[in-house]
């Protein structure tokens, strides 16, 4: 396995890069529906400092990521009619996983509740509290979230089509072991 990509193969850094933030994701899904279940609570507050940290997280590995596809491009994408709603989907992941976590960023400064780092140190709040502004930012990160959820469904759904249907073997480019054709 190659450390950078190929015409036709992600390199193992973007594939840790990648595979990280699938991680990230789903764990950040489940903390925040779980705490939307429970009411005002020290169990909730837990939940919601570590989605917190998570969502840091996921911030700092999509501008590391970021920076590695601009350091290193990435295999092509062949030709096909789909061709341009797999580069509109790319670049929407890419808005998506570095706006979300900053919405959810200015929605912890704007509600007064600093985001903590896994009690390492405490990321500065970008804007005062503000209850209007708690509001918007609130309905911004659920939007960018439920837009994160379908664009996660249209490519784990277009993935499987060229895998099973296409059988062009486009999903072997981001797996670091073979799959069967």
């Amino acid at each position: 396995m190659l450390w950078r990509n190929t015409d036709n193969q992600y390199g193992l850094i973007a594939q840790i890069l990648h595979w990280l933030i699938v991680g990230l994701v789903i764990w950040q899904f489940v903390l925040g529906w779980r705490a939307d279940e429970l009411p005002v609570s020290m169990a909730r507050l837990q939940l919601l400092a570590t989605h917190k940290a998570l969502g840091m997280t996921v911030l700092m590995v999509m501008l590391l990521r970021l920076v590695w596809r601009l350091l290193d491009g990435a295999p092509a994408i062949p030709p096909s009619r789909t061709r341009l709603l797999a580069q509109i989907t790319h670049y929407a992941f890419y808005m998506v996983l570095i706006a979300a976590p900053l919405s959810g960023w200015l929605l912890s400064s704007a509600s007064n509740l600093s985001v903590n780092y896994f009690r390492l140190f405490t990321f500065p709040d970008l804007v005062g509290s503000s209850e209007e502004l708690a509001g918007l930012f609130k309905l911004v990160h659920e939007a960018l979230t439920t837009g994160l959820a379908l664009l996660i469904g249209l490519h784990v759904s277009a993935a499987l089509l060229h895998q099973f249907y296409f059988r062009d073997s486009l999903l072997r480019r981001m797996l670091p072991v073979r799959v069967r054709e």
